[in-house]
């Protein structure tokens, strides 16, 4: 009998009685001596042996037998009476049992015929008939008391109790403990995939069809994003001492750093990559970008706000408490008892009765008389996941200087496309002042306290003027890149139009514009002045953020205008509101689609993220999440972070992380579906090894010196074709005489060279002399398809031979060259593995010790990729490899597939010193999961 049927047997008969066993002839035959009837023991122990050996010819078997045998054909010759008389009594008082007895699953109506069955019985015992009411109720009983012992359920179940304002905010902040919610985000998640990245819950693209609408909204009218999520770090103190701790952080050599004299007055905002203290330039940590606040007259106290990505604040908030010597921690007032931990409540002045804020989620909330008339107090969402405990403040002793974080303090939009002025225009109007009764009284907001000054209010009338002469500027790439402006605007949803309208730039220019001042502004930026802000003094935020205006009043408010649809007059003083517009210059680089992707940054208070983001959507801009906002930088040209920084500490982590993600989607996949990366020669299609790259070009390039040095020893005349081989370097560090004479530049579909003068030769010395000082560099280069194709991630670029280059002189459109598949010695190592495995009954038979790798193939390997160490990456496959893609797609822009990526500098300079000026920057583009080479143009932008 086979092994599964004996468990289905012993199934069947666990809870039957043990029946008389039957005994096989040669049992009968050997125990015939024995007296018909007697029951003695060798009976008993016969019986028990074939109790427990169920398998044995003899008795009732399941099934036809292997053996031959089945069912047993001779009946025994004598029974013992007594023993078959007690084990039919057992088989009846078994099977009784087995009647009467109710399950777990069973339910009381069970017992009635199916017509009397009604739902209603399962849940009110009292509509069961009156002979099963007693055992219904005491099943309900056992129920209660099993349930009382789980997790004791929520009282509050009901969705009106659910949809409370307190009750929603309690759990919104409940769920916001592992990943922070931005103020828009219930309006993306509506509307939105989400995802959680960055300790962030962020919106990443539309659950509806809008790729190409975004790209048009980002090049002829306006696409809307929420950059909220970028961490704001405030330094406070002394303009020299300042400086003097951030140029550790910087160098000259790269650029303008946060001394620049535009930057440092607070007329622009400046951006640089950040390097750890004193490593220039081998440790970067990433861009950042900062805004300094305009000075104040007679005094030498500055503010600077450094705004950078949250994956880098870990890396960037360290160092800059050790340059500025910040070691003391400002911890904030602890709350009081019943606030829990994990809410993030701004503290209220509360009545002694209230006890909204002891509220726990699923429990009835009952509100008193007393405050039955009055709406809760309003509640300030924050950061969601940071402890009430923990400090947000460092200071010195020694330098002064303060550090703040100010993340979630501040609301950031960006708008992108050309009409992002206008919508600007649309929806922010200047501040009104306000009337002689309410300068007269003393008040808790702070515009009538302002409008007192008279000196305040002059500076707000010349940032009107600015403002009303900014917007005769009918394009924003008209003015100097990273322009600031500060501004007090009206809240801006007392002007909310009652359906959507497109906002568009006027065709006639403004009448009451000066053309002198609007020159001005356009050659020379916003003057310093009207560069200041309210926004940056915390006691006007948390003043404007208490006291902003529910949606509950000014819907009362706009019932009781007798025009309806019109605007509120006169303006609530609680509804002004401090900004900032900051000027995004779009593409710098190239010479080609200049300016494009401009727009503008808006800067709000916290609170106010959904009074302007409502307005904006009304306008008809398009709303982009983090997926528009790659492809943003990819249509500039331009690196995003963290993706194309794979020296930073955060690029390191995105890619572990994104190899870990596209890994974990290669292995879901069956063995017979996926690709194998080995045949097709990739030996790394999930990660770009940089490191090993520089190396192996390094080594390249030192055999190719040290073969030219013995074959120039043997030689006493030098020959002519040597120039065609880099020169041997020295060791001084040297530029190339001109950018231009490395490539020439192309235009974005890379089919035909820009306009430009004749290309003189390569400099051999110069070049030469540049590998040496730079031979382990990567440099960040765009590549145009020459022919049809779509570059994706991890993507090789390679070295065209002199055959491939011919293929090419054919024509434009002509198809590049095959990979020949490769060998995969893996797999048949696998198999032959698997193989051993599966003799290994016969070797252990044979008293042959098995290994461990007889037994199963290394636990490392997967099928279809290469395990690690990696061989060679550049000799791997037949064209030598110069580099990875880190970002590739078909280019809307562009009109054909263009990759982003880095190539090592070395052998981009060693490509180039071989190729002809007709084919100088050709190189080919092949996807990690196919064998056909594309022709690629190289453009470095700059």
């Amino acid at each position: 009998m086979s092994a599964s049927k004996v468990k289905m047997r012993e199934r069947k008969l666990k809870n039957q009685p043990v029946s008389v066993q039957y005994l096989s002839s040669s049992t009968q035959h050997s125990g015939s001596s024995g007296a018909v009837g007697d029951a003695g023991p060798s009976d008993t122990h016969t019986s028990a042996e074939h109790a427990k050996t169920p398998q044995q010819p003899g008795g009732w078997v399941r099934g036809h037998q292997k053996d031959g045998g089945g069912y047993t054909r001779e009946m025994p010759s004598c029974i013992t009476a007594v023993a078959f008389a007690q084990a039919r009594a057992a088989e009846v008082s078994a099977m009784l049992k087995a009647v009467t007895k109710t399950t777990g699953s069973c339910h009381v109506f069970g017992a009635l015929p199916k017509h009397m069955r009604r739902r209603a019985m399962s849940h009110n015992t009292k509509r069961l008939p009156c002979r099963l009411r007693d055992v219904a109720n005491r099943m309900r009983e056992k129920s209660l008391q099993s349930g009382s012992k789980k997790k004791e359920q929520a009282k509050n179940k009901s969705r009106k109790a659910r949809r409370r304002h307190g009750n929603l905010l309690l759990e919104f902040n409940r769920r916001q403990r592992k990943n922070i919610w931005l103020e828009t985000h219930i309006w993306h998640a509506k509307r939105f995939h989400m995802v959680k990245k960055w300790g962030y819950c962020l919106g990443d693209r539309p659950t509806y069809k809008c790729y190409r609408p975004c790209y048009r909204a980002m090049s002829s009218h306006c696409l809307l994003q929420d950059l909220s999520y970028y961490c704001c770090i405030e330094l406070q103190g002394e303009e020299d001492k300042l400086l003097l701790a951030l140029s550790q952080l910087t160098s000259k050599e790269t650029g303008p750093t946060f001394a620049a004299i535009s930057s440092l007055s607070g007329q622009r905002q400046g951006s640089l990559v950040v390097y750890r203290a004193g490593e220039y330039p081998s440790q970067p940590l990433g861009p950042v970008t900062f805004l300094w606040r305009p000075r104040a007259q007679g005094s030498g106290h500055r503010h600077l706000w450094i705004w950078a990505h949250p994956t880098m604040k870990q890396d960037l908030l360290p160092e800059l408490q050790v340059v500025c010597q910040c070691s003391e921690a400002v911890y904030p007032l602890l709350l009081p008892v019943g606030i829990p931990a994990g809410t993030t409540h701004e503290l209220q002045p509360k009545p002694e009765n209230s006890s909204e804020v002891e509220q726990v989620t699923g429990t009835k909330r009952k509100r008193s008389s007393e405050d039955a008339s009055v709406p809760p107090a309003k509640k300030i969402l924050g950061d969601g996941t940071r402890s009430p405990t923990t400090p947000v403040t460092w200071k010195s002793s020694s330098t002064g200087i303060v550090i703040n974080d100010l993340t979630m303090e501040i609301v950031r939009y960006r708008l992108i496309g050309p009409q992002s002025h206008a919508v600007l225009a649309d929806i922010l109007e200047a501040a009104t002042e306000c009337d002689e009764k309410s300068r007269a009284h003393p008040s808790s907001l702070w515009w009538p306290e302002h409008c007192r000054d008279e000196n305040k209010m002059n500076l707000h009338k010349q940032q009107a003027e600015v403002y009303q002469t900014l917007k005769g500027v009918s394009y924003s790439g008209e003015l100097p890149p990273g322009t600031v402006l500060g501004l007090t605007v009206d809240d801006p949803r007392l002007t909310l139009p009652s359906k959507k309208v497109k906002a568009l730039a006027s065709v006639k220019p403004a009448e009451d514009v000066d053309e002198e001042k609007r020159r001005e502004l356009m050659l020379r930026g916003v003057p310093e002045h009207c560069c200041q802000s309210h926004l940056w003094e915390k006691s006007v935020r948390d003043n404007v953020t208490d006291h902003k205006i529910s949606e509950q009043q000014l819907n009362r408010m706009r019932s009781e205008v007798l025009v309806p649809g019109s605007r509120l007059t006169p303006t609530p003083p609680q509804g002004r509101v401090p900004i900032l517009l900051v000027h995004q210059p779009g593409k710098q680089v190239g010479r080609e689609m200049s300016s494009w992707g401009a727009g503008w940054d808006l800067l709000l208070p916290k609170g106010w993220g959904m009074a302007f983001w409502v307005p904006l959507v009304y306008r008809g801009v398009r709303i982009g999440g983090l997926h528009m906002s790659l492809k943003h930088s990819q249509n500039k040209g331009a690196p995003h972070f963290p993706h194309d920084y794979p020296d930073c500490p955060a690029g390191v982590r995105f890619q572990e992380e994104q190899e870990g993600e596209f890994l974990d989607k290669f292995k879901r996949r069956p063995p017979a579906k996926r690709t194998n990366y080995i045949k097709h020669g990739c030996l790394a299609p999930f990660r770009c090894p940089w490191q090993q790259l520089a190396e192996e070009w390094e080594l390249i390039l030192g055999e190719g010196e040290k073969r030219r040095g013995e074959s120039q020893a043997q030689n006493t005349a030098p020959s002519d074709t040597v120039m065609e081989e880099p020169m041997t370097s020295q060791r001084d560090v040297a530029k190339p005489r001109s950018r231009a004479a490395v490539l020439r530049p192309v235009t974005s579909r890379g089919q035909r060279a820009c306009r430009t003068a004749e290309m003189p030769p390569l400099d051999r010395s110069g070049v030469a002399r540049f590998i040496a000082a730079h031979e382990m560099s990567l440099v960040w280069v765009r590549l145009s398809l020459l022919s049809k194709g779509k570059p994706e991630v991890h993507a090789m670029v390679c070295v065209p031979t002199a055959e491939d280059l011919q293929l090419l002189g054919k024509g434009p459109g002509s198809s590049g060259p095959q990979e020949p598949p490769h060998k995969d010695h893996l797999r048949s190592r696998t198999k032959h593995k698997k193989k051993a495995k599966t003799s290994l009954p016969s070797k252990m038979d044979s008293s042959e010790p098995a290994t461990s790798e007889d037994l199963e193939p290394s636990s490392d390997s997967t099928l279809g990729l290469w395990p690690d160490p990696l061989p060679s990456v550049t000799s791997h496959c037949s064209r030598v490899t110069l580099g990875w893609v880190t970002q590739g797609d078909f280019s809307l822009s562009a009109g054909c597939g263009e990759a982003l990526g880095f190539i090592s500098v070395a052998g981009l300079l060693d490509t180039l010193a071989k190729q002809s000026m007709e084919h100088r920057g050709v190189v080919l583009l092949r996807n990690p999961a196919s064998l056909h080479y594309r022709f690629a143009k190289v453009n470095i932008e700059v």
